[in-house]
């Protein structure tokens, strides 16, 4: 189970329920509550869902409980379709997207609350800012020295492209990053697992041609081996992917170019 940080000095008070208007079959929900500019210290309110009334996904609870119970209620959302990673929380006890976890999956009342060990914007809303600087401090584009062909694309291999299959698919959810405890220790310095994944998505790529460069900016005592391999990140990463193993290609080539 993934650990959740509170705001400094503050403890999680008693909250609001909201009931269903109707009889069905009814599904408890324990939501974190949290808005810094209240003053207040978070809370958890519940919520009841009528299941009958309400779509399969922990995203259409959600959706509901902000539309029908309580607007004040504050999560990201968008594409509700697994793509885009913006509804990533942390969904009793488990990092992972609401719009693709199944309520009916999940026994018993279900308990959400933010990405772990990340600031609060307010309720379910993480701040992203250093996830997002981080990222781009890896440079997560096409770097080249050579001029560009002309009339054509920078082409590669079926075989080439193939070894990008299982990078590009990061959405940059963070639900591997907040998963890791290297991370919720060390996340000044270590980049942690989705960053490093996305580092590795462009040294495997055949087209690039900086790759001394971004081996060189990885080759740190934090930024890259804090990774202790526990494996958390690929076990709740909801494409599937294994920023671990990514990681030890990463410490593979840093080894080799020495050898």
């Amino acid at each position: 189970m993934a650990e959740f940080r509170l705001p400094k000095n503050s403890r999680i008070q008693k909250g609001t329920t909201h009931k269903s208007s109707t009889s069905g079959r009814i599904k408890k929900f324990k939501v974190y509550r949290y808005d810094p500019d209240s003053g207040q210290n978070p809370r958890y309110d519940d919520f009841e869902i009528d299941l009958d009334e309400c779509g399969p996904m922990v995203l259409d609870a959600l959706i509901k409980m902000k539309s029908e119970q309580d607007p004040s209620l504050t999560f990201r959302r968008s594409c509700r379709e697994g793509i885009c990673g913006s509804c990533s929380m942390n969904i009793d006890g488990r990092n992972g997207l609401a719009c693709t976890t199944a309520i009916e999956d999940i026994k018993g009342d279900i308990r959400i609350t933010p990405l772990p060990h990340m600031d609060v914007i307010k309720d379910l809303v993480p701040d992203f800012t250093h996830f997002y600087a981080q990222y781009a401090s890896i440079k997560p584009w096409l770097q080249t020295v050579t001029p560009e062909p002309a009339g054509k694309e920078r082409l590669q291999s079926p075989e080439d492209r193939n070894k990008l299959d299982g990078l590009y698919e990061c959405i940059l959810c963070a639900c591997c990053s907040t998963s890791c405890p290297s991370y919720w220790w060390n996340s000044d310095k270590f980049l942690g697992p989705a960053i490093l994944l996305q580092a590795y998505r462009w040294l495997a790529d055949s087209r690039d041609e900086m790759t001394g460069e971004r081996l060189d900016e990885l080759e740190d005592p934090f930024r890259l081996y804090r990774c202790h391999t526990i494996m958390n990140c690929a076990n709740v990463c909801p494409k599937g992917l294994n920023p671990a193993k990514a990681i030890a290609e990463i410490k593979k080539m840093e080894v080799e170019r020495i050898i």
